[in-house]
């Protein structure tokens, strides 16, 4: 390639994806006639062909075009939303199942096409496609059957398939995640897949029901993944195997065991049991490399094309198969595009440098799906590559196989090697975590899971006794897997680094595995280090930081010193297989960089305040733990040293004091309910004060109030999420605070928190942040408490949601 070709080529495929990229940081879409002027600008760039500057025309085009053509998909998409009268009403909907349902301990899930909807009678339009989920209990989490049973289905029995249309009585509402530092972004998640509303099929409704009106339908492709994922679980009875089986056959995750799964992520193999690029990749290798070789025996076929073409275009075919029959999932499609890239410039004849070819190849990617920028599996799969490539690895290609069995396993381990370096920047950077045992456990997996697993669970589909021999490997790989991941230091985790760090590790990784003289490589090592001993902020001596985490419909607040971490109740249960210990507060402790919790207070046995207790002890020591637990809870005996919370109690850690307000000694033996001995505690410091108030309701403050304990504080966790039965104005007129918290989820069943209680605080002039709207709350001293800071208006992007105001359990923040 001419080198002022291949310039300009790199400057338009950055051009494109930085004008993609910085399209993505916007919190609200561009108007029609500004994206109209950026087109125009861009056309007048693209159009002049000669003359100084070619490149950077190219790049400064190309990027306003990027984010014109950004815009308008984004444009397209946030034009299906649920009308704001029509949220939470009663619908009736008509449509075709359109993915795999997924059984979950609470009912069953699915996306559901929807064809036409109905309220009262009256056609209304709501976006296309939907997540639906069908509740054992409608609006609650019943237990229910593992997540892995093989035939999701309804509480009653109605069983869902791919492919089915239906007639539903549902209730939907916009897509909403809970908003923490580093948290995993759900809205985004959905926006990608185009799901614009989230719902339930309502259950005994007395107006409508269920009805399944074709068993056909259509989505003939579903259909076929549905009957070989039940033929799996017909053949194989041990659930783990199946769900492995059925994951690398036809991409259904949710097969996987929840221990399983765990096994998996411990010992950094988690990409290998998802139908990553990887799958696809060796997929289409396979197939070319066959198909090349019987076409060359072919004469005649090798005169009206060459077998290396024929090789290329059948992988690419196989690799555009595999990925729709495994359910076109987005890293599936982000592989399909860059093979198709790599496809057509081996057929033209055109041998690019490899940094070329993946910057088209990421251009092709982030034309069809610009939100693909924002995840982590883009840059890992396209760094691998490169990394691989910048190595000097040699390459499995078609054309070019290592000789030998010693050829392979060369090529093997060292692409390993410079994945397992490479990428642990990278991955620490995404993550906050990496596997140690990750080499030595790809090792062993990568063969047995692409070589052997994945082609026996796909030969299945032909003859199903290859599954039984696919379910024992499987059995045998996770077990030997487990004793890896089960090493106490299988895991490293480091705390969220600063981006100066994030950076210079990037480059101190490219430059380890770069073919370079050692002395120079060893020039990475102070790149990397920063992120691998990342600095951690605390708060000075005398001082405090306040974190009131959104864990949806519950209670979870983090109080940090200098040198102490308490957790204020660990959130709620969502099922049995799914808690606020796990899926939030244990991330965001590591990403602080906190190794231990000093103290552990439990207002009550609700489960919604202790939900997640039991992760955060699996996950980190706990020296201690303070609660209202009634002797012989379970929970009882984790800690180092347990205690129940008592009226007069008070301590002081590095110049902050604490003191537990309530309950009296005499409160925790009656037999009274379990919001009536919620621990209160206050903290104070010079910068300020918090109360923390748990579940007390009217009866609780008004003790509280008159026994004229020190309750003025200036930040109020709200009592009850913001129950009517609580919030009194005597207690408010006590406590005397400038900001109070609400921690509730969007849209509760509960109505939290009340517009009576709400109209109690704007009276006095509280500012109200409620969790649904805020995100996480966090003060830190010695700021004054109006300086808090909301998470989720810091990091809205368009594709969040702005919760209405009107509606009862709907999200705000007062002035």
């Amino acid at each position: 390639m001419d080198p002022g070709v291949g310039v300009r080529l790199a400057a338009a495929a950055l051009g494109w994806l930085g004008g993609i990229a910085v399209q993505l940081q916007s919190q609200s879409l561009a108007a029609r006639w500004q994206v109209a002027v950026l087109a125009l600008a861009a056309m007048a760039l693209l159009l002049r062909p000669h003359g100084a500057w070619r490149a950077w025309r190219l790049a400064v085009g190309l990027g306003l075009l990027g984010f014109s053509c950004a815009t308008l998909q984004a444009e397209w998409r946030l034009a299906e939303a649920v009308p704001g009268a029509l949220e939470g009403e009663d619908l009736l909907i008509e449509g075709v199942v359109a993915t795999l349902p997924q059984a979950t301990p609470t009912g069953v899930r699915f996306i559901f096409d929807v064809e036409r909807a109905l309220h009262d009678g009256q056609p209304v339009t709501i976006p296309r496609r939907v997540l639906l989920a069908r509740y054992q209990q409608a609006g609650a989490g019943a237990h229910g059957a593992s997540p892995a049973a093989p035939v999701p289905q309804s509480p009653d029995g109605e069983v869902f398939r791919a492919g089915e249309r239906w007639r539903l009585p549902v209730r939907l509402r916009h897509p909403h995640g809970n908003s923490n530092p580093w948290g995993f972004d759900h809205e985004l998640h959905l926006f990608e897949q185009g799901v614009r509303a989230t719902g339930s099929v309502q259950a005994g409704r007395r107006t409508a029901t269920a009805v399944r009106l074709d068993d056909r339908g259509d989505r003939p492709v579903e259909r076929l993944r549905q009957q070989v994922r039940d033929a799996i679980h017909r053949t194989v009875p041990e659930p783990g195997p199946a769900g492995v089986l059925a994951a690398l056959s036809v991409g259904d995750q949710s097969a996987i065991a929840r221990a399983d799964w765990q096994v998996f992520r411990d010992a950094g193999v988690a990409h290998l049991v998802s139908i990553s690029g990887l799958h696809v990749t060796m997929f289409a290798w396979l197939a070319g490399a066959a198909l090349r070789r019987a076409w060359a025996h072919h004469a005649r076929a090798s005169l009206y094309l060459p077998a290396p073409t024929a090789g290329w275009l059948g992988g690419a075919a196989a690799a555009v198969a595999y990925a729709v029959f495994s359910g076109w999932g987005v890293p599936a499609q982000r592989t399909v595009w860059m093979l198709l890239v790599v496809t057509v410039l081996r057929c033209s004849g055109r041998h690019w440098p490899w940094p070329q070819v993946l910057l088209l190849a990421a251009s092709v990617v982030a034309l069809l799906d610009p939100w693909a920028l924002l995840q982590p599996g883009f840059w890992l799969s396209f760094v691998a590559v490169g990394l691989l490539m910048l190595s000097g690895s040699p390459q499995l290609t078609a054309d070019s196989p290592p000789a030998g069995a010693s050829g392979w396993l060369r090529t093997a381990l060292r692409s390993q090697l410079v994945a397992t370096v490479g990428l642990t920047p990278l991955t620490l950077v995404f993550f906050q975590q990496v596997s140690l045992v990750g080499f030595a456990a790809n090792l062993l997996a990568i063969p047995l899971v692409t070589l052997v697993i994945t082609p026996l669970a796909l030969l299945g589909v032909a003859w199903a006794p290859l599954w039984t021999l696919g379910a024992w490997v499987t059995s045998h790989g996770t077990a030997a897997l487990a004793v890896l991941a089960q090493a106490p230091w299988a895991v490293w985790s480091v705390a969220v680094a600063p981006a100066w760090a994030q950076w210079a590790a990037l480059a101190g990784a490219a430059l380890v595995v770069a073919p370079l003289p050692w002395r120079l490589r060893w020039l990475a090592a102070p790149l990397v280090l920063p992120l691998c001993v990342p600095p951690v902020e605390r708060p000075a001596s005398g001082a405090f930081e306040v974190l009131a985490v959104d864990v949806g419909q519950g209670t979870a607040v983090l109080v940090r010193t200098h040198r102490h971490l308490l957790v204020y109740d660990a959130g709620p249960q969502y099922s049995p297989f799914a808690n606020a210990g796990e899926r939030v507060l244990v991330p965001l402790l590591r990403a602080r960089g906190e190794r231990r919790i000093h103290q552990l207070m439990l207002s009550h046995r609700d489960i919604d305040h202790v939900g997640g207790a039991e992760a955060l002890f699996d996950a980190m020591p706990v020296d201690a733990l303070l609660s209202s637990l009634e002797p012989g809870h379970a929970l009882l005996g984790r800690a180092g040293m347990d205690d129940a919370c008592e009226w007069g109690q008070a301590w002081e850690w590095d110049g902050v004091s604490f003191e537990v307000l309530h309950p009296p000694a005499r409160e925790l033996a009656r037999p009274i309910k379990p919001n009536a001995k919620s621990c209160v505690l206050r903290v104070s410091a010079a910068q300020g004060s918090l109360l923390l108030a748990g579940d007390i309701e009217r009866a609780q403050e008004a003790r509280l109030v008159a026994a004229a304990v020190p309750l003025a504080s200036d930040v109020l966790l709200v009592p009850h999420h913001g129950s009517r039965t609580s919030s009194t104005s005597a207690f408010l007129d006590a406590v005397r605070p400038s900001v109070a918290i609400v921690q509730a989820g969007y849209r509760n069943r509960f109505g939290h928190p009340a517009p009576e209680v709400l109209a109690r605080y704007a009276e006095r002039g509280v500012r109200v942040m409620d969790s649904p709207a805020c995100g996480a709350w966090q003060w830190r001293g010695p700021a004054p408490p109006a300086q808090g800071q909301c998470h989720r208006p810091a990091v809205r992007r368009y594709w969040h949601h702005a919760p209405s105001q009107g509606s009862a359990g709907s999200a705000r923040i007062s002035p």
